[in-house]
Formats: C-alpha cells, sequence, structure tokens
C-alpha cells in the first residue's frame, strides 16, 4: 500500500511549488534561462531546500529539489512569451534580498511576495505603451537615414501597429498571427500618411524605403540577446529554442511587409546618409540613439529611472558603434565593440540603481539589431532575387552574433560566474 507522505516531505512539496512559481513568473518576463535557474535557486535555498536544479527552455521548466533523502520533481510551462522589465526587477529584489538576509524564509511570506509581483498591473497602458513603441521607431526612422516626412509617418505606423498588438494579445490570439496582422497594420499606416503627404503636394517623393522603420517595435531583440547568452552559458536547448523564437517572429513579420509591398509595389532599398556636418550629425546620433532606447525600454515596461540608465547607455555605445561605421570599421567590428561597452557599463550602473543588468543592457543593443537589413533579407528572398536576400541575411547574422559576443564577453570579465564553470 502507498505510504502517507510525512510532514517535511509535504513542506518540501509547499517550497518546490514556490521556487518553480519564481521560476514561471521569471520565465513570462522575458529574461534568459541562467537568471530564471539562478532566481529559483536563490529563493530554494532561502527556503531551507538542500539543492535545487532545473531545465529551462523558451516555455518549460523542468525543476526537482532535494531535502536530505527527499526529492519532488516538477515541471510547469508558459504559453505567453512577453517582455515586463518591472516584473524582472522586482524578483530580482526578492530573491536578492532573501540571499543576503542569510535567514530562512517560509512559504507564506515568499508567497505573499510573489502574489504581490504577479498582482501588479502594467505601469503603461496600451496607448502610452504604444506611444513608446512610436517614439522608438521615429528615432530608428532617423537613424536610418529618414527625414521628418518619413519619421511623422512611422510615428503613426508604429503607434497603430503596436496598440493593435497589445489588444490581439490580451485576446490571447497565436503570437505569430498578432505579429502579422500588427505589422501590416504599421506599414498601411505609414504608406497611407505618406501618400496623404504626397497628395497634397508637401513632398514630391512617396518616400517608400522608410516604411521598414515603423515595424521595427517587433524585432524580437529580448529573446535575440538572451538566446546568444544562453548559448555563451552553454545552455543549449534553451539558447537554441530562444533563437528559433526570435527567427519566426521575425519572419513572420518581414512576410507582411513583403505582403504589403508587393501590393503597393514598393522596394526597402536602404536610403543614402543625411547631408549634415559631422558635429550636428552626431548630436543628432545621440539624441536619436537615446530617445530610441529609452522608448523601447518604456515599451518593455520598465520603471522610469531604468528606462534612463539603458538610455545613456545606449545613446553613448550606438552612436560609438556609428562612428566607427562611418570610419569603415566592419559593421560587426563596431557592433562587438558597442554591445561589450554596453554589457561593461551595465555592470558599473545596475548594481548601484539595484536592477538586473539585462533591463540595461538589453534595451540598449535592441536598437543595434539590424532589423531592416533582416527585413530586407526576407523581402528580397520571397521575391525570388537569393543574391541580395543572401548578401542582407549574412550582413544581418553576423551584427547579430558580434552583438551576442560582446555582451557575453562583457559579463566573463564582470561576472566570475560566467568567466568559470563549476
Amino acid at each position: 500500500m502507498p505510504t502517507q507522505p510525512t510532514d517535511d516531505e509535504l513542506e518540501l512539496i509547499r517550497q518546490s511549488g514556490v521556487a518553480l512559481r519564481v521560476g514561471r513568473l521569471s520565465l513570462s518576463a522575458g529574461t534568459g534561462s541562467y537568471r530564471v535557474k539562478s532566481s529559483m535557486a536563490r529563493i530554494a535555498r532561502a527556503l531551507g531546500i538542500d539543492r535545487h536544479q532545473a531545465h529551462v527552455t523558451l516555455t518549460e521548466i523542468t525543476t526537482t529539489s532535494y531535502r536530505g533523502n527527499s526529492f519532488r520533481t516538477e515541471v510547469t510551462e508558459v504559453r505567453s512569451v512577453g517582455i515586463n522589465a518591472d516584473r524582472l526587477a522586482e524578483l530580482e529584489r526578492l530573491a536578492g534580498s532573501l540571499a543576503h538576509s542569510g535567514r530562512r524564509a517560509t512559504v507564506e511570506e515568499v508567497s505573499a511576495d510573489l502574489d504581490r509581483i504577479e498582482s501588479k498591473p502594467l505601469l503603461y497602458r496600451p496607448a502610452v505603451n504604444a506611444l513608446w513603441a512610436a517614439i522608438a521607431c521615429a528615432a530608428f526612422a532617423f537613424l536610418n537615414n529618414g527625414g521628418p516626412v518619413e519619421m511623422g509617418a512611422v510615428f503613426v505606423g508604429a503607434w497603430l501597429g503596436q496598440l493593435v498588438r497589445r489588444e490581439l494579445v490580451h485576446r490571447g490570439l497565436n503570437q505569430f498571427g498578432i505579429t502579422m496582422v500588427a505589422a501590416a497594420v504599421a506599414c498601411l499606416a505609414y504608406l497611407g500618411v505618406v501618400t496623404l503627404v504626397h497628395q497634397l503636394g508637401a513632398t514630391e517623393t512617396r518616400h517608400a524605403a522608410g516604411y521598414i522603420s515603423a515595424v521595427l517595435f517587433l524585432i524580437p531583440g529580448f529573446p535575440m540577446v538572451t538566446g546568444g547568452l544562453d548559448l555563451a552559458k552553454l545552455d543549449f536547448s534553451a539558447g537554441v529554442a530562444r533563437l528559433s523564437y526570435a527567427l519566426v517572429v521575425l519572419t513572420s513579420a518581414a512576410l507582411a511587409v513583403w505582403g504589403v509591398s508587393m501590393i503597393a509595389g514598393l522596394s526597402p532599398d536602404p536610403t543614402g546618409p543625411p547631408g549634415f556636418g559631422p558635429v550636428v550629425l552626431m548630436v543628432l546620433r545621440l539624441v536619436a540613439s537615446f530617445v530610441g532606447v529609452l522608448g523601447f525600454a518604456l515599451m518593455f515596461n520598465s520603471p522610469g529611472r531604468m528606462a534612463l540608465a539603458a538610455a545613456v547607455v545606449g545613446m553613448i555605445a550606438n552612436t560609438a558603434r556609428l562612428i566607427l561605421v562611418d570610419i569603415n570599421v566592419p559593421a560587426q567590428a563596431a557592433a562587438a565593440g558597442a554591445a561589450l561597452l554596453v554589457g561593461v557599463l551595465a555592470a558599473v550602473i545596475a548594481p548601484r540603481m539595484g536592477i538586473p543588468r539585462i533591463t540595461v543592457s538589453v534595451p540598449a543593443v535592441v536598437i543595434m539589431v539590424p532589423g531592416a537589413a533582416a527585413y530586407r533579407a526576407i523581402f528580397f528572398l520571397s521575391n525570388g532575387d537569393t543574391t541580395e536576400a543572401l548578401a542582407y541575411g549574412v550582413q544581418a547574422g553576423l551584427v547579430v552574433i558580434a552583438l551576442c559576443i560582446g555582451l557575453a564577453v562583457a559579463r566573463m570579465v564582470s561576472d566570475r560566474e560566467w568567466a568559470f564553470e563549476r
């Protein structure tokens, strides 16, 4: 006959469930596998669990908790993949405070804190969240050599696209379908604005190339970067899953852009640089980089001070990257150097502000992700122009790899747990 669990085993079941809940909340907030495991392990130790092991992928967590001769294995699944920087910071503070206090925490105490964190509403309403995306994409349009007309049209398109995206996400629709719909809405809104400007006679051109910037809010920057960092930690199951997810999201958006392009007869050809002097151009790039990173950070539900820290770091690093590209440094080398700078600055700033490093480094790096090149690669591939598609695809891939390498090296030189395998 089966034996009844002892009181100690029942307590281990409760403690294991709380640790798993921490992992589920962390994973649903968008952090990498390494951080999910670290948060669960610290909470488990504070609860009195002797040893805690976990296997984490993009949507699943398998954990085993040990105490004495007893162990408990549990599995959970997270279907909603999103970004919530404020929740990441709250969970990091909870795990850090329990680890540093050295005292034994109870299941009731930790559960109450998790209830508070999970029930905390988003910092920004959908219309305001869409505003941050619009601001970021408008700044992106300038960095992609767009002018005032492109920036204004991108602002409108990105605002509507992100608003539709948020509404459909809350209704529980398939994420890849949502991405395609949001991309189509953003592109059509952009084209509507520039066509109206053209009809009013305010410009002689249709500004066709700028519409790619209107969908750059769909760049899966968090899974791209965290996937690369997971690979650097030899966590291939999580890293490959995250990069595969990012690739499918990017492809979904690009196919929608391609469809609108074919209907409207447009081609996403790159535009020439603006005719500013070097000093003016550098100042404008500093401003655009600051505003762009700030917009992306706020779109990720970052509190104001966290977003400002990311914006300052991104402003410095991205402007330095653009200067290196201007003096003919290879794009991937410039990206690696800029990402390394982001990682080092985040390692200095984030601990002093009491926030997770990833909430500073990822928004600062997202603005460097070559979204325009990736979209062009899929556009030309869909049109059967494999030569152009291969050129843009390799360019985008090398830059993304370089960004991940730069961040990984920065972690290795600033964090012993990354520099040494134990």
